[in-house]
Order: structure tokens, then sequence, then C-alpha cells
């Protein structure tokens, strides 16, 4: 049976309006939460805290299946069970103690979504991830989780060696660089949309979460808000190429989750 994945998610189901989009950006721009597509992971800026995982042989026992196969042309690439699992651990506050459906199949359009940028970015071999930046991934997503300790129990519970972490934080940084060389580059917010946004969002917004505090300039917000249209931009660039992608790749479902 072929599927194409339902529309939008990333880090959730991402499927609004405009309008919208844009104030979910500001909200994760405020929030500093981690990224996307990760998903598609974002900013890599944290001190190095590296610490060798334990022995895989210590790992949960898990009976790994074929769930899915993602062709564009270029490539087959396979994802099993352990993929969807791999995905789960790395995702702060989400359980891997029998893990549902839902659970599964968001981590599954997340996996996929991931390998059909990938094929792409693979293409272009002077976006290749640097030792340090892959080193950086690996720091600021142990900052995530509450401790060092925690992360790897994750990481040893469901068989994730330290090897196959820095392969897949390697795909990562590619595709966040794939995506910055693709779209953030192109990305141009006007002044009108700056003050549109400032008029018709950013004061209202503010008015009604903190009734009676000064409100900033226009001047003031320029910078916040110009960031905020840019990241609603580029997020909506990269909905509508996986729209595309995903129509022209050959998706099949091998097994249920």
């Amino acid at each position: 049976m072929q599927t194409a994945d339902g529309r939008r998610q990333a880090t959730g189901d991402r499927r609004q309006t405009a309008h919208g989009s844009r104030q979910d950006a500001e909200n994760r721009s405020k929030e500093g939460g981690p990224s996307a597509l990760c998903r598609l992971p974002s900013a890599l800026c944290l001190l190095f805290v590296f610490c060798f995982l334990p022995p895989v042989s210590h790992a949960q026992e898990t009976v790994d299946k074929m769930v899915a196969t993602v062709n564009t042309g270029v490539r087959t690439d396979l994802i099993t069970y352990s993929d969807l699992l791999w995905q789960l651990a790395l995702q702060p506050n989400t359980s891997l103690a029998n893990p549902g459906s839902d659970d599964l199949n968001r981590a599954l359009r997340l996996v996929t979504d991931q390998r059909l940028i990938l094929q792409e970015a693979e293409k272009l071999p002077t976006i290749a991830p640097t030792h340090d930046e892959i080193r950086d991934a690996r720091d600021s997503l142990v900052k995530v989780f509450p401790s060092m300790t925690e992360f790897q129990q994750r990481l040893l519970r469901v068989g994730l060696t330290s090897e196959k972490l820095d392969e897949i934080l390697e795909q990562r940084v590619r595709i966040e660089k794939y995506l910055d060389f693709r779209f953030r580059n192109f990305v141009l917010i006007s002044q009108k949309e700056i003050a549109d946004y400032y008029q018709d969002v950013y004061v209202p917004r503010l008015r009604k979460r903190s009734p009676g505090q000064i409100i900033p300039t226009l001047e003031e917000a320029g910078s916040e808000i110009e960031k905020t249209l840019t990241e609603a931009k580029i997020e909506s660039d990269t909905d509508a190429f996986l729209d595309s992608a995903r129509e022209r790749a050959e998706i099949v479902m091998l097994s249920q989750v």
C-alpha cells in the first residue's frame, strides 16, 4: 500500500493560515524550544560536553522491522522501527514505554520528511557538516534534557549508540544547512510587512498578554518582528517544498505502526 503523508508536521502538524504561522513562529522564537524538522533541528551553539555512551550490548533488546521505503528517484531509503524509536528518544518529554500509534506515526512523518530533504541535500557536497558542527549539535541536543544521565539512559533504552547518534546529527545538520541555503538566503521582508505585523499582530497580542505594559515602538520591535516573519516565511517555503517532494516521491508502507 502506498501513502503520501498527511500535510504538515514540523515538530507537530503545521498546516495553518499564513497569519497563524507567523504567530506560531513568534511563539517558538520566544520560547526558545528546539526546532522542528528535527524538525529538523535549528541554532547550534552551546559549550561542548562529551561523554561516551554505555555499550550497546547492555541496551534494551528491540525486535526491528521494516516500516516504509522512500524513493525520490535518487535512491530508495528504508525506514525501520528503530528509526522511529530513535526519533522519539531524541524528543524530550516523550515516553518510550510502549509508544502508541499516534507517537509512532508522528515520528514516521518526521523521519519521512527528513529523508526527503536529505536526498536533496546530499546533492550539495559543499554543505557537508564539519566535525565541530556535529559536536555542537550534540551539545545543543543534550541541553534540552534534564541531565546527561537521563539523555544517556534514553539512548541506551532504544539501542542508540554514540556512533549512530553522530550519524543522525550529521544528517540533521546537513538538512538545516540545506534549508538555509535554499530558503533563508532568499527571504526578503519589506518594511510594509513589518509595519503591518506590528499593527495587526504584535501590538494586539502584547496588550492582551500584558495589559498596562508599555508597548515598544515599531522601531524598537522591528528587528524581532523581522526575525519572526523570516522564520515564518522559511517554514512556509519548507512546507511547500515538502508537499511537492511527497507528490513526486514513492512512499511505500511495509507495515503498520
